[in-house]
């Protein structure tokens, strides 16, 4: 059980657990079109063990007695994505009306229930159909996205509590066009500067979009991480710079602010798009609310590798399941600088938590919750406008190129038999929230 009391947070703050559509859904079936995903994963040597998404934990059947184990858990609020190419197949034009049907009953499934939605409208699997032609790095994607962004607006917006474009944009484009480790699995430089601009355009047209269609409650979530200097060294000190630019000042600036930093627009040089500067204030359209996800920090030393400004290692603290360090110091520093260097507006934990070896008692995991819901206290007493925390995730599920491998659940699943049990991180929540909403 955790040490701390829920009355510690105040009456308005929101406890809500976190999923994804590909991760959880399965389903690929009632008109459901292929993602990037789906050819990504079925890619020989880019997903552990070759797992891929297919059935995962079959919530598209399931999603009753997931949102029965949010309600009993005590939680006021459940973050989900749409899948983009379950409602419209293709990307652009004809709409799957069975997808339609099925985020119909799953949203209306969690206001009988007493839970609020939070929806996110792109959680990383884009219509292949898309992919085709250009993905993130075509321009024409934040056209796209924004006729999505206005047809989730019209069918859901007057049920959903917030909305939030886009989960984790440096996922989205450098993770996944420079560094090549999530779909489409690119490793190059020009497609990465379009990704990371494009992804950002297309936020603010969607944010357009979905004002224009009457939503209301509107945000994006970005994954932060602390970027620490793994010596105290000049060059190593630059290559934090850098680290940090990269994953944190890029979208906290072309978001909140209209503005690159310079660090990474030298880097990037030629690559960026034409005349990108003309779409920043649409890339900074105003936002009701922040969503911040955050996991450890960056360590970072001076690379040798030519035209590589910096290169990660492995730091001394008490890692993960998948090697991650424990740093909840980082969550309290991140929340203070983002409300004091970047904006006022209030800000979620969207995503918080640990991968851990299969098992229902997962006392690190208790013990991990609790010391980061406290750097959230910290940082709220110092000042930080921080109205929620989404534990990440409600099931162990499909953990991208990690495949099945490793488990982020506060419930424990079953993949062979889809059984699912509670573990005691999510008895923890419980003993915290029961009863108290």
């Amino acid at each position: 059980m955790f040490s701390i009391d829920r009355k510690d947070f105040g009456p308005q703050f929101t406890f809500g657990v976190a999923t994804a559509a590909y991760q959880i859904e399965g389903g690929q079936r009632d008109g459901r079109g292929p993602s990037i995903w789906d050819s990504f994963s079925s890619t020989p040597g880019n997903v552990h063990n070759g797992d891929t998404g297919v059935v995962a934990c079959n919530h598209y059947e399931l999603w009753p007695q997931d949102l029965d184990l949010i309600r009993d858990g005590g939680f006021d609020a459940y973050r989900f994505s749409f899948s983009w190419p379950r409602l419209i197949p293709e990307g652009t034009g004809a709409v799957n009306q069975a997808g339609l049907d099925y985020y119909d009953r799953l949203v209306d499934g969690m206001l009988e229930r007493g839970i609020k939605p939070y929806a996110t409208l792109y959680h990383w699997d884009l219509p292949s159909a898309l992919q085709d032609r250009g993905g993130w790095m075509n321009r024409d994607i934040a056209g796209w996205f924004a006729d999505y962004a206005a047809l989730i607006a019209q069918k859901f917006g007057d049920r959903l509590e917030a909305t939030a474009t886009i989960n984790e944009p440096w996922c989205v484009a450098f993770l996944s066009h420079y560094l090549g480790v999530h779909a489409p699995g690119y490793r190059d430089k020009r497609a990465a500067a379009r990704a990371m601009h494009h992804v950002l355009y297309a936020h603010g047209t969607a944010i357009d979009a979905l004002r224009a269609n009457g939503a209301k409650n509107l945000g994006i979530v970005l994954n932060l991480e602390k970027a620490e200097a793994a010596s105290d060294k000049p060059e190593d000190i630059a290559a934090a710079d850098f680290g940090d630019a990269v994953f944190n000042r890029w979208y906290l600036g072309g978001v909140l602010k209209g503005q690159y930093p310079e660090r990474m627009t030298d880097w990037l040089g030629e690559h960026l798009p034409a005349n990108y500067q003309d779409d920043m204030a649409v890339v900074s359209r105003p936002l009701d609310w922040l969503g911040i996800n955050y996991y450890t920090r960056g360590l970072y030393q001076a690379s040798s590798t030519p035209g590589v400004p910096a290169e990660q290692v492995k730091g001394p603290l008490e890692k993960t399941d998948i090697g991650w360090e424990i740093y909840p110091k980082g969550l309290s520093d991140l929340l203070v600088r983002v409300s004091n260097e970047y904006t006022k507006l209030p800000i979620y934990v969207t995503e918080n938590g640990m991968a851990e070896a299969e098992g229902n008692d997962d006392p690190r995991r208790v013990s991990y919750y609790e010391e980061h819901l406290k750097a959230v206290l910290n940082a709220r007493s110092q000042g930080a406008d921080v109205r929620g925390y989404f534990a990440w995730s409600l099931l162990d599920n499909y953990e991208w190129a990690e495949g099945y491998n490793k488990r982020f659940g506060i419930v424990h699943v079953d993949y062979e038999t889809q059984q699912r049990t509670p573990k005691s991180s999510y008895h923890a929540f419980q003993g915290l929230l029961h009863n108290t909403r």
